[in-house]
Order: C-alpha cells, then sequence, then structure tokens
C-alpha cells in the first residue's frame, strides 16, 4: 500500500471493542477512560514485532525503540516480523491494533469497579475505536490519541439517547482540503444523513468549508489505500497517469471518486451497444460517492425503465439491446437522481478542439465526468488539458468499450484510461456532450 501524503505518515488504530455501562442518567463519571489509561493498555504495530506501552512511559519492545524514536523509523521494522536496516519502507500508513495485557510481572493494572445502589438501567454496548493520528516523520511516538474519540462518543451516546435505546456512536475518516487533512467525525449509526444536515453544518463552519460540497456524508468517509473495495469495481485508475506536457497548459479534471464501468461488467453481455450506459453508470457511481445520492448504480434494464417512465421509449424497449445517447443520459440522470445536466452540441468532430475553455470550466466549477457520444460510440471524458494561450488541448478518456479484468496496470497501459489528442474524434461526425450538475447542498 505504498501512498505519499505530503511526508506525512497516518498512523492508524484499528477498530477494538469494549464493553462500558450507562444509567439513565447517562454514562458513569470518570471511570469511563480507565481502560485507555491502564498500563496494561498495549499497541501493537501489524506485520512487526514492535510492541509499545504508551501509558508505561511509552516503554516498548524491541530495546531500540524509545519514546523519542521518529515515527519514520518505525517503518523498518514493518516486514513481515523481520527488521531491514538497508532501506526504508515506501508505506506511509501505520496500522496498530489495540489490545490489553493478560500476562505480565506484578499485578495487573485494571479499571476500578464502584458501586452505587440506586434504582437505574443498566445498558450495554460495544464501541468501535476506529482512531487515526496524522504525524510528520520527524514527529516521535510518545503521543496516540484514543481518549479524545471516547468523549465525542459520549457526547453522541448522550444527545441521541431516547429512554433506554442507545445508539452506537460510529467514528469515520474524512480528508479535508489541504492545510486540513484528515479529520474523524462522530456519528451515530442508524441515523441517516439527511438527519445529521445540522451537525454537518456546524463541521462546514468549524472548518471554514463552503457549503455547496458534501465533506461530511458518510460517503465520502475516507477510504484508506490498504483497504480493498469490497464490491471489485476500481475507483479513480486517472490518477495513476502522467499529466500531458502543453506549453502554458494546465489540467482541470473530475473532483471525487467515481467507479470504472465497462463491458461485461456484473454477468452482463453488453459488448457493441451497453458504451452509453456504462458511462452513465459511471456518473451515477460519481454522485452516489459523493453523498448526493444513496441508491445504487442504476442497472440497464433500469435505465431502460427509466427512461419508459418518463415517456421516451416505448415499454418494449425494456430488455433490448438498443443504444442511448447524450440526451437519454440526461433524462436517466434526471429520473432517477434528480439531477440536472447541460447538453453541449459539436457539429463536427474537429470541433471539440474549440471546446477547451468550456470543459475547463466544467470540471472546475462542477467535477463531475461527462458522457459523450458520436456516430456509434461513447466514452467518459474525465477532464482536460488545455493552454488557454496556444489552445492545445488533451482529453482525459474513460474507455467503456474495455472487456476485460479489473487490472489497473492494462487499464492504463493499453489507452483504456488516458490521455487522448484532437485526432482521436471522428471528425466528421456529429457529437453530444451531457454535462451532469452537480448539486449545491452541504
Amino acid at each position: 500500500c505504498d501512498y505519499a501524503y505530503d511526508k506525512n505518515i497516518i498512523i492508524h488504530v484499528y477498530t477494538y471493542h469494549f464493553t462500558q455501562s450507562t444509567t439513565q442518567k447517562g454514562i458513569g463519571g470518570s471511570p469511563r477512560l480507565i481502560f485507555v489509561k491502564s498500563e496494561s493498555c498495549v499497541l501493537t504495530i501489524c506485520d512487526s514485532p514492535v510492541i509499545i506501552w504508551p501509558n508505561r512511559g511509552v516503554y516498548a519492545t524491541p530495546e531500540e525503540i524509545s519514546p523519542n524514536t521518529l515515527c519514520e523509523d518505525i517503518h523498518q521494522w514493518i516486514h513481515a516480523g523481520k527488521r531491514s536496516a538497508k532501506r526504508k519502507a515506501k508505506k506511509s500508513v501505520i496500522n496498530l491494533r489495540l489490545m490489553m495485557e493478560a500476562t505480565k510481572t506484578g499485578p495487573l493494572s485494571a479499571p476500578i469497579l464502584s458501586k452505587t445502589v440506586q434504582k437505574s438501567h443498566f445498558l450495554s454496548t460495544a464501541l468501535p475505536i476506529d482512531c487515526v493520528v496524522r504525524t510528520t516523520c520527524n514527529n516521535t511516538i510518545k503521543e496516540y490519541a484514543l481518549t479524545h474519540q471516547l468523549c465525542e462518543m459520549e457526547k453522541v451516546i448522550l444527545q441521541h439517547m431516547k429512554g433506554t435505546t442507545l445508539l452506537v456512536p460510529e467514528p469515520l475518516h474524512f480528508l479535508l482540503p489541504e492545510p486540513k487533512g484528515l479529520v474523524t467525525v462522530v456519528y451515530p449509526a442508524g441515523v441517516s444523513d439527511s438527519q445529521l444536515e445540522a451537525q454537518r453544518k456546524e463541521l462546514h463552519q468549524q472548518f471554514e468549508l463552503p457549503n455547496d460540497w458534501p465533506y461530511f456524508r458518510r460517503a465520502t468517509a475516507y477510504h484508506f489505500p490498504n483497504e480493498p473495495y469490497k464490491d471489485g469495481y476500481l475507483r479513480n485508475p486517472h490518477l495513476v497517469l502522467t499529466h500531458p506536457s502543453l506549453d502554458n497548459g494546465k489540467v482541470y479534471s473530475v473532483q471525487g471518486i467515481y467507479s470504472y464501468r465497462h463491458y461485461m461488467q456484473d454477468h452482463m453481455d453488453d459488448n457493441g451497444w451497453g458504451c452509453a450506459y456504462r458511462s452513465l453508470q459511471t456518473i451515477c457511481s460519481w454522485f452516489q460517492q459523493q453523498g448526493y445520492v444513496e441508491r445504487a448504480v442504476p442497472t440497464h434494464k433500469e435505465i431502460q425503465q427509466a427512461l419508459v417512465d418518463v415517456g421516451d421509449k416505448q415499454a418494449s424497449f425494456v430488455g433490448s439491446r438498443q443504444w442511448i445517447g447524450s440526451i437519454e443520459v440526461q433524462a436517466v440522470l434526471n429520473q432517477l437522481l434528480g439531477v440536472t445536466s447541460k447538453i453541449m452540441f459539436v457539429s463536427q468532430g474537429s470541433d471539440l478542439a474549440s471546446k477547451g475553455r468550456e470543459l475547463a470550466n466544467h470540471f472546475l466549477t462542477e467535477g463531475t465526468p461527462i458522457m459523450i457520444g458520436g456516430g456509434v460510440l461513447a466514452h467518459t471524458i474525465l477532464g482536460v488539458a488545455w493552454s488557454e494561450t496556444t489552445g492545445q488541448i488533451r482529453y482525459l478518456i474513460l474507455d467503456p468499450h474495455y472487456t476485460g479484468a479489473e487490472d489497473l496496470q492494462v487499464i492504463t497501459d493499453k489507452g483504456w484510461c488516458g490521455w487522448k489528442g484532437p485526432d482521436f474524434w471522428d471528425q466528421t461526425a456529429y457529437y453530444n456532450l451531457c454535462l451532469p450538475q452537480r448539486p449545491k447542498v452541504i
């Protein structure tokens, strides 16, 4: 999981569960942090022999590790349990596991129990601790922030507790624009994003963020580079590409995360007719993963049914292998997602070279993928490299006609996702471009 983050290190403490008692008046007093303050609290660095007792003067093993050890020096121990002094690992995510020492010499440090005789309800829940510490390479290993997250969890529980019903707090990490970086927010599990709008508004004010982008919706939570996506789709394959070099040129590209949708996925043989459907699915995945919509990416039949519902197609269209174009994509986005789109008409492919300003402005202000259809082909435009002074332009194309496996190297090396010149388009064909407009909401 090689990952560069402004030469910083992300320390990720794995989820750990423990039980805490409550009464009708709320959660018990000061003893709630006894576990974290206990000398028996242990942090183990995954895939290494390193063990740290943070509450025992940062006592650690092996002996070479001390409270003043630099965070980046921990890398040399993360090699499947073997130390490598020749070179430092390139990983910038250090995964730690929070544990409790069960055996030791001398008395075991344990939480203090107190008994109060009163009529009360006893509630028990597991708190999922998932803590991230952002630090520079030259910081030492002295501090790990766990108590702050527990305090935030307590606030969420008390705020949303109704009688004996207790909602489990859910910590989520969000990557904000620099210099803010990674921040952790605790939400009550089971409460929808629509019910948390007031809390998100407070967060936008706290971090001085604009109110037209969903920075704190659950769907936008940060995905660590060593965590695989469960659905199997590739995300943002364009990020591994090298930008083209143009005289006084700038790159304008899609903002946020999308899934690469192409021929033959989902056990669906749409080779030769489904390219526009796949481009539409890529666009829908963008709106889903930015948190604008909660519905799943529509299937081919759901897309066809939506066009029947709006009166664009006859009922026999559902289940067929008929093509769709940019106008149909616009109609489906509005019908299923409530998303409006602009249509750009280009009378011939050679005129696309003069659309650099409009395309650059779209990616700068809206940041959504663009569907382009012309002749018998459809593609997804993810960005442009454009020079205002010379007019030179290159297009970042995601090709839905790919039929292979989800192999990032093949997809980028073979140009299924890559930068294309103006000659990529049929110079005499008529093109329509669908430019989805993102909702201006928190």
